[in-house]
């Protein structure tokens, strides 16, 4: 009896291949989505994304425009106003302005106090990263954490013609609307804990 190597060849690798996939799948392990500030030093720990709180699950990215989402619709309407026309103008320079953080809600706040105090180890070091529910601006809808490429430096370079201003020394990605009547943002403050 003769056999085709071609078939059995064919035959054997597609085995093989089945084999892998299966194998390959079967290994992958499911990992539950972390929520994170922009600059990944808080992580909500297992991640809870309740609907409407303001929180965004892995990889989710939002832009000053996706008001259907709270993070975004649940803002302020002059700092929305002020943070779609500086997206579009920093489009306009090659910059893409995502929102990492906008609205948030009490219990959202809280959850992220909380990560922030057992990740570095107590309260007070928390609080240089992390406001409490009652004094975090992004409870109101009066605060913003852009993301993208180069966002940050761009709309520190270009905040203030807009009325928004990086409120924080340690959080370049932090925004509020802030400036004088001059049109002149505050001195920083050093973190969050004032």
């Amino acid at each position: 009896m003769r056999i085709n190597g071609t078939f059995l060849t064919a035959g054997l690798l597609s085995v093989a291949a089945t084999a892998a996939i299966t194998l390959s799948t079967a290994a992958t392990p499911t990992v539950s989505p972390r929520i994170s500030l922009a600059d990944n030093t808080v992580a909500v720990d297992p991640a809870t994304v309740a609907p409407g709180d303001g929180s965004l699950g892995d990889g989710q990215i939002l832009t000053p425009f996706d008001v259907q989402n709270p993070a975004i619709g649940r803002l302020d309407p002059a700092l929305l106003s002020a943070i779609q026309a500086a997206a579009t103008a920093a489009s306009a320079d090659g910059i893409t302005m995502t929102i990492t953080s906008g609205w948030r809600s009490p219990e959202f706040q809280e959850r992220l106090l909380d990560s922030a105090a057992a990740t570095y180890g107590s309260m007070a070091a928390a609080r240089q990263y992390v406001q409490t529910p009652g004094g975090s601006r992004h409870v109101i809808g009066e605060a913003v954490d852009v993301g993208g490429v180069g966002a940050d430096q761009w709309l520190i370079a270009n905040g203030a013609r807009f009325g928004l201003c990086q409120i924080y020394a340690n959080e370049l990605w932090h925004f509020e609307l802030a400036t004088d009547a001059a049109g002149n943002c505050p001195p920083l403050l050093a973190n969050a804990s004032g």
